[in-house]
């Protein structure tokens, strides 16, 4: 049997990012991944293809509301299938940095199958071929999960997995969830040309994003989709050659028949295959209990990513998969923090999270919270490019130090990294105040939002009337 002293079982984002770097640091490392390719969901279903679609879509909407404004013709029909054809471009041009080869030459060696696990340092390949670990890395990710509604078991649908394999565009698609992988699909069909319906069980969208944005964000959405609150789904089935979904909305049951349905309803842990029972990983609901140096109850073995539960994105489990490098190869004993990492929703206009919203800070630090707000149509260039719909929101304690940052509107994941880099180092709000912005650009709507703070930090207080007893005594 063969021994290593790292086995990682998974090769997503987190499981790359473990493997290589382990292997740098000259320990023997084994890969074990049941996909034909490296690179997990984000390559192959999620990230990637999302995002290239996303994109497809956006250049198609540009298009109509360039026409619309200047005057313009449109002739023709949306080539839906070249938007699927950019997708796979896209994965392939990704996969090849990904390769098996780029890894074996780092010394990785690369087990296809599913892993298993024997006992508490051996784990089989599709249960057969064995290999012995001093430490192992469960970095297998998540999968669509599908309720059990009735019917779903007979009708075709469409999940994350399946949906970029499309030889058409559906002329009328449901969302079962209002996730938010959903919401950027649903919003990228509804451009090239779907009707689209969004079926929410909850009576709002974007639940975990602060209470200000929720609203703008919404209210933007909802110019594209069609979305029904509160809607219990029941059932799906098919009537006359398309697909229906059943619903309840406040007790009274309702159809919707349409071409295509979509499940976006979460995702589960892929868990199920590993025997994490048999030897003693504890799990709640499937997803691998860890503490904060990301050990299982098994101190050797390790859970990173989608499979642990703490914070499902992909940018998540590259920074679990290098601080687990130094914990797993080296015995160190780091600890994680999301803190600091923000997360992104791709629609159009985006939106950015980081940190505690609004009740989350006054939950945790009670009303001494300082709350700075700015409209995207109060910064010149979002006036100037005609896209004035978003806000920014920034929540500090009485110091001003940076408890969280929000925002919806154009490209805000790029424009609002600035306030990431410096919540992680420790600035305050108000040292963006000295951020010199070349004019105009999106970002100097943080230089405002550090100008507010200013403001009410000095003219609010007992500093304007020093300072007006000052200037008389000058004079």
């Amino acid at each position: 049997m063969k021994k290593y002293d790292l086995i990682v079982i998974g090769g997503g984002s987190g499981g790359l990012t473990a493997a290589a770097g382990a292997a740098n640091m000259g320990a023997s490392v084994a890969l074990i991944d049941d996909q034909p390719g490296l690179g997990g969901d984000c390559l192959h279903f999620g990230c990637v293809p999302s995002k290239a679609f996303i994109s497809a879509a956006k250049e198609v909407h540009a298009v109509y509301k360039g026409a619309k404004e200047f005057g313009l013709t449109v002739s023709g029909e949306v080539r839906f299938q070249r938007a699927i054809e950019r997708v796979h471009e896209a994965i392939e041009e990704i996969q090849a940095i990904d390769s098996d080869k780029r890894f074996e030459d780092l010394g990785v060696m690369i087990y296809r199958g599913k892993g298993s696990f024997v006992d508490e340092h051996t784990v089989s390949v599709d249960g057969q071929n064995s290999i012995e670990g001093k430490r192992i890395i469960i970095s297998t990710g998540s999968s669509p999960n599908v309720p059990p509604l009735q019917g779903v078991d007979k009708i075709p649908f469409l999940t994350n997995e399946s949906i970029f394999n499309l030889n058409r565009l559906p002329e009328s698609i449901v969302f079962i969830g209002g996730g938010v992988v959903g919401l950027e699909l649903a919003q990228s069909l509804a451009r090239f040309g779907s009707k689209v319906t969004v079926l929410e069980t909850s009576e709002t969208i974007l639940k975990k994003e602060d209470k200000d944005i929720i609203p703008v964000a919404r209210q933007l959405l909802e110019k594209e989709l069609s979305f029904i609150y509160n809607a219990e789904v029941t059932g799906i089935s098919t009537r006359d050659g398309n697909k229906a979904v059943t619903y309840n909305v406040n007790g009274k049951e309702e159809e919707l028949v349409v071409d295509e349905i979509m499940m976006s309803t979460g995702r589960k842990p892929n868990t199920d295959k590993l025997n994490l029972e048999a030897i003693g990983v504890e799990t709640n609901n499937g997803f691998v209990t860890v503490n904060d140096q990301l050990q299982s109850s098994k101190s050797h073995i390790y859970a990173i990513g989608d499979v642990n539960g703490a914070f499902p994105f992909t940018h998540g489990a590259g920074m679990e998969g290098k601080l687990i490098i130094q914990n797993a190869v080296f015995g160190l004993r780091r600890k994680v923090n999301y803190d600091n990492v923000p997360w992104v929703t791709y629609t159009d206009p985006e939106i950015f999270h980081l940190g505690l919203t609004e009740d989350e800070a006054r939950e945790k630090h009670g009303d001494d919270i300082r709350i700075f707000k700015v409209d995207v149509s109060d910064v010149d260039r979002f006036i100037a490019e005609r896209k004035k719909d978003g806000l920014v929101k920034v929540i500090t304690d009485a110091k001003g130090k940076i408890l969280g940052a929000h925002a919806v509107g154009e490209d805000a994941s790029s424009w609002m990294q600035e306030i990431v880099f410096a919540k992680e180092h420790g600035h305050k709000l108000g040292d963006l105040s000295t951020v010199i912005h070349p004019y105009p650009t999106k970002g100097a709507i943080l230089n405002q939002a550090s100008d507010l703070y200013w403001r009410e930090k000095l003219f609010d207080g007992v500093f304007p009337k020093v300072a007006e007893k000052y200037i008389k005594w000058v004079r």
